[in-house]
């Protein structure tokens, strides 16, 4: 058996340990259970041989003491990372995890009609054990993605929304993850699960933050169900501990003729990856992902995703930019794959970074893999850093150098902030990115 191998099972046996002894709801959920500890121990971590993995060594994460994060008693420090956090000046629904599980304490949720339901997954996979069943666990496949077969065997608790059809959400709906792990290798296990049927509108808010700063691992998995003509806008903040570990997989099959956003920031975490798979399943469908990474000291930013165009007149949009400074290093990994019944397909993708720092890094590899012949595809990459031709135009009309890289730097983010649709969500990820920078005066030329 090889090490790695030997690494996924002595992790997987660890954690079946601590689990087995938890009260499931049904059978269904016991295999599907089963059938994530079977996937992972099969797969065990991946390495820097593995293709799909080669630009991010994951070996700190394997080499974690693990156990699995246990429910806290909420106390102030909570409370107070989340009065602090920028989310909070968001009005509306609002899920509060700490350490994957639900808090009902610092959980908001209005009333509802129409049959929207918003509750902790635990809660639902006890009262809707049938809905559950058909959609947990059939977008994320934990085929190829061993942390996503991790999550499966060993999630908790997360988030459940239901929209039903012809019903919009007013506002977004926030999911709040805090971290109070205090211990190297406590494990937290979110899993979310968005459904929205046809003709649908709903904006979701997922945001990690933490009180302490500790070498814990999130391994977090979202799945997005668009039917018929709804929209969703899924917006994801990662701003995790900076000795903490994030991997995240979000899985969605969108439907015929559906508008679906999907942002990821990733500001947080020693290590942090989100694995995206999206599959436009049905006709005439319009996804965008939308993504920035700002990392700094020896920070590793990862995204990798696949965009599955399945049937005909799809168009699909990625751009994701990257601000990286110090000895921080970025990786983008995005293949477009086009199905020989997709014609007519229009997908385009495109990875910026800007390194402010001789020691900073990026890997980018966009790819097409194409099986139709009447397609408009296109990809594109770049890597470099500040203009000095833009800088000396800013600073020719009376700006300082560091007025001009400031102006620069929030306009390279705000190529990507300004994509959100939400306007209440997207002037909370503007000011969080920019208190970020100014956090960190070396961004700024300072």
């Amino acid at each position: 058996m090889t090490q790695k191998a030997n690494s996924g099972t002595a992790l997987a046996v660890e954690m079946c340990a601590q689990f087995k002894s938890a009260a499931l709801p049904s059978q269904w959920m016991t295999a599907l259970r089963q059938a994530g500890l079977a996937s992972f121990s099969g797969q065990g971590f991946p390495t820097l041989q593995d293709e799909d993995w080669r630009f991010t060594n994951i070996s700190p994460i394997a080499k974690l003491p693990f156990q699995l994060a246990c429910p806290a008693v909420v106390n102030g420090a909570e409370t107070l990372a989340l009065e602090k956090s920028v989310f909070a000046a968001l009005t509306g629904h609002r899920l509060v995890f700490v350490n994957g599980f639900f808090s009902a304490k610092l959980s908001r949720i209005q009333p509802v009609a129409g049959g929207v339901r918003i509750e902790s997954l635990a809660s639902a996979m006890v009262k809707d054990s049938a809905l559950i069943e058909k959609h947990l666990g059939q977008y994320a496949h934990a085929a190829g993605n061993s942390f996503a077969a991790l999550n499966q065997a060993l999630f908790s608790d997360g988030a459940f929304i239901f929209v039903p059809s012809g019903v919009a959400v007013a506002g977004p709906v926030q999911l709040i993850y805090i971290s109070s792990a205090k211990q190297n290798g406590e494990t937290i296990v979110p899993r979310n699960l968005v459904i929205a049927e046809a003709n649908s509108r709903l904006t979701v808010v997922e945001s990690y933050i933490s009180t302490v700063n500790a070498g814990y691992f999130t391994n977090a998995v979202t799945e997005i169900v668009a039917g018929d003509n709804a929209a969703i806008e899924h917006v994801k903040v990662q701003d995790e501990a900076a000795a903490a570990f994030h991997i995240a997989t979000i899985a969605g099959e969108f439907s015929r003729a559906s508008n679906v956003r999907v942002h990821s920031f990733a500001l947080g975490a020693k290590i942090s990856r989100n694995n995206i798979r999206t599959q436009l399943a049905g006709e005439g469908l319009e996804c965008i992902l939308n993504g920035l990474y700002l990392t700094k000291d020896e920070q590793i930013a990862d995204h990798h995703m696949i965009v599955e165009h399945a049937q005909p007149h799809c168009a699909s949009h990625e751009y994701f930019n990257g601000i990286l400074d110090d000895k921080s290093k970025g990786v983008f990994h995005g293949r477009i794959l086009v199905q020989k019944i997709a014609q007519k397909t229009d997908a385009k993708q495109t990875n910026k970074n800007l390194l402010l720092s001789d020691d900073a890094t990026a890997d980018t590899k966009p790819q097409l893999e194409i099986y139709a012949d009447d397609v408009k595809c296109t990809h594109g990459a770049t890597i470099g850093q500040l203009n000095d031709e833009s800088i000396f135009y800013l600073r020719s009309r009376g700006m300082s150098l560091d007025a001009a890289k400031q102006m620069l730097i929030h306009a390279f983010a705000g190529e990507i902030i300004d994509r959100i649709k939400c306007e209440p969500a997207r002037a909370v990820i503007d000011r969080l990115v920019w208190d970020r920078l100014e956090a960190h005066p070396h961004l700024l030329g300072k």
